[in-house]
């Protein structure tokens, strides 16, 4: 086990349950990403505008989900 994952492994107390619902979503994100896709965020293989570009379509999946969202208000 490297460095990197020794000190992720430390036990961080959060208080904030708000906080702690978000970084386990995230835990949980980066593991389904990494079983799908055999890769992490540590990645190399993209450049600057590939990333953005995946920025880019997420933010547009972002707002097809506010807009639904907004709709679905708006019928009740």
């Amino acid at each position: 086990m490297d460095a990197n994952a020794i000190s992720s492994k430390k036990l961080i107390m959060i208080k904030d349950t708000i906080v702690k619902s978000v970084l386990d979503k995230y835990k949980h994100r980066s593991e389904v990403g990494i079983k799908k896709y055999n890769k992490t965020m540590d990645r190399n293989d993209l450049n600057l505008l590939d990333w953005l570009t995946h920025l880019q379509e997420e933010l547009m999946d972002a707002t097809l989900y506010v807009e639904k969202l907004k709709q679905e208000f708006k019928k009740k």
